[in-house]
């Protein structure tokens, strides 16, 4: 395992970022409904939590429509209002309107609900539901408060009963997406929260359709739906023109669905407005990478870094900058970079890192060492940091130093590749030290979460010194699998003649001085299998070729 990580593409990389960043933002239940006189100031806190859903950066925040709902002539007059259910084979139903004591009755159930009296306010919405089932304000009120008590099942039924009463209000099936997003049911959740952007459209009411678009882009931005995502957002920026934040989320969901360069013209707009951008600017450089335009990427980016005082967005183009240059093989600017990123923000622990990594890929070892240990320093809890600082020790040979900061990172909660990493190095340091069965242990528990060549090399040659020789012809083989290394493959013939596979070693052996004739090594194994085999004269053979190449067990055994 390489104590040098290649430099991530930052372009491709942009799908994790949406799917993963956090917290995201959460879809909340609508409280207030224009159409009833469902009148109340519901604290979404009281309510039993609200779903999470994956967001773009800058995505929406958690909102909630609350205040006070007009009370419209459909709710005063003593006429019955007709509406029909938009359910298929849903007959149509009459809404009837409430008595001025059921009216009274309704006031008293908000009032005891506002107040947090959620068995008094069930009681009294359930008895208005009983007295005049076909009105929708007593159900959506009782769907509220069942979920105040949290009885999603039963709020779910009523806020379906909800929507048959009243087809035209988008708080029907907004709410009812929320619930089915908290269900898991994701495919409803989206349905649900189209259906309430078209009512609200319909009502041209701006804000609900809004806050169900957003909920819309949340479920698509779960499902990695990009193209239906820059649809929704580009809906949404119809609705909010002045939203940098929504700008942004569109730019970047058109970037993720391919179409990068048609997300430049608005990139470009929202600098405009807003210069002191450091996410957009890096997503400019993004799309003129992914267009094999580095180094109009790296104009964008000095631009930027000129019109940005803070040190920290500062810091965070020119690591961006580091990035590219590396790609370019520019290592020497890519480091002078990354300097300057951890100056312009010295708590700036990944630009210590950046300039270790670009600082040993120039084969600068000294330079890379100092920069790890300013890291460890600066975040001495750092895991991937500490990790890198001991895979740099284990090259150095410093190894009872690498052991001990590998051991160390391992107790700072890693995640799962510098958890991978971090065993390798300590697996690697113990073997070393000959502490075999230990290095065994962690050299597997690495293979299995990051299989590679190396970690495998390692792993056999721990099984082989516990003369577990079957245990190493396997990870040996998985080894020469991954990566036919000479190395690997000289101790996979090894480890099969410890196991007595004696012409699978002579195989292997063959292979490697048919591919380099002059490797002593691999004639003396060669001359080993042949000779277990019985094959005296082809084994002096092959033993003599050793020895006239150096290989001085080759001599002892021809004698």
């Amino acid at each position: 395992m390489q104590s040098v990580s290649r430099i991530p593409v930052r372009l491709a990389a942009l799908l994790s970022v949406a799917l993963a960043c956090g917290p995201a933002s959460a879809q909340s239940l609508v409280e207030t409904v224009t159409t009833t006189s469902i009148q109340n100031t519901l604290n979404t806190s009281a309510l039993p939590g609200t779903l999470a859903v994956p967001a773009i950066p800058q995505a929406q925040q958690e909102q909630s429509v609350q205040g006070q709902a007009a009370t419209t002539s459909a709710q005063t007059s003593a006429q019955a209002t007709p509406a029909t259910s938009t359910a298929a084979g849903t007959p149509a139903v009459t809404v009837t309107p409430l008595s001025a004591a059921q009216q009274t009755a309704l006031t008293s159930a908000q009032s005891d609900f506002t107040a947090g009296r959620y068995a008094q306010a069930r009681a009294g919405f359930e008895a208005l539901v009983a007295q005049n089932y076909s009105n929708p304000a007593p159900h959506f009120g009782l769907a509220l408060t069942l979920l105040a008590q949290k009885d999603d099942k039963g709020a779910a039924f009523e806020f379906t009963q909800f929507q048959v009463l009243s087809p035209a209000s988008y708080e029907g099936p907004y709410n009812l997406g929320v619930l089915a997003s908290r269900a898991g049911r994701f495919d409803d959740a989206l349905k649900f929260y189209q259906d309430a952007a078209a009512l609200a459209r319909t009502a041209n009411n701006a804000q609900a359709q809004a806050l169900a678009l957003e909920a819309v882009a949340g479920e698509q931005t779960r499902r990695a739906d990009f193209a239906s995502l820059s649809t929704t957002l580009t809906d949404l920026a119809a609705l909010q023109p002045g939203n940098g934040d929504v700008q942004f989320r569109l730019a970047q969901a058109r970037t993720l669905a391919g179409q990068g360069v048609a997300a430049l013209p608005g990139l470009y707009a929202l600098l405009q407005r807003e210069p002191g951008r450091v996410d957009a600017a890096s997503l400019l450089a993004d799309i003129y990478v992914a267009q094999g335009l580095p180094e109009r990427a790296l104009r964008e980016l000095g631009a930027a870094v000129g019109r940005v005082a803070n040190g920290t967005a500062r810091s965070a183009l020119l690591l961006q900058q580091a990035g590219i240059l590396a790609t370019t093989g520019d290592l020497r600017a890519a480091i002078f970079a990354a300097r300057d990123a951890r100056t312009a923000d010295t708590r700036n622990v990944a630009a210590y890192v950046r300039e270790g990594q670009l600082r040993l890929q120039n084969k600068d070892r000294a330079g890379a060492l100092s920069a790890y240990q300013a890291a460890v320093q600066l975040a001495p809890k750092d895991a991937a940091a500490r990790t890198s600082l001991a895979a740099l020790r284990l090259d150095l040979g410093q190894t009872a130093q690498a052991t001990q900061d590998a051991a160390l990172a391992l107790t700072l909660s890693p995640d799962t590749a510098t958890r991978a990493r971090a065993q390798f190095v300590q697996g690697v340091g113990l073997y070393r030290q000959g502490q075999y069965a230990r290095a065994r242990t962690l050299l597997a528990s690495s293979a299995a979460a990051t299989p590679s060549a190396e970690t495998s090399l390692w792993l056999g040659l721990s099984s082989y010194a516990l003369k577990d020789y079957k245990g190493a012809v396997s990870a040996l083989q998985a080894s020469v699998q991954a990566s036919p290394s000479a190395e690997a493959r000289r101790n996979l013939a090894s480890a099969l003649l410890a196991d007595a596979r004696y012409t699978e070693a002579e195989a292997v052996a063959r292979g490697l001085v048919t591919d380099s004739p002059k490797d002593a090594e691999a004639w003396y194994l060669l001359g080993l299998s042949q000779r277990s085999q019985r094959r005296d004269g082809e084994a002096r053979q092959s033993l003599r070729t050793a020895a006239n190449l150096g290989n001085v067990r080759a001599r002892e055994a021809l004698k």
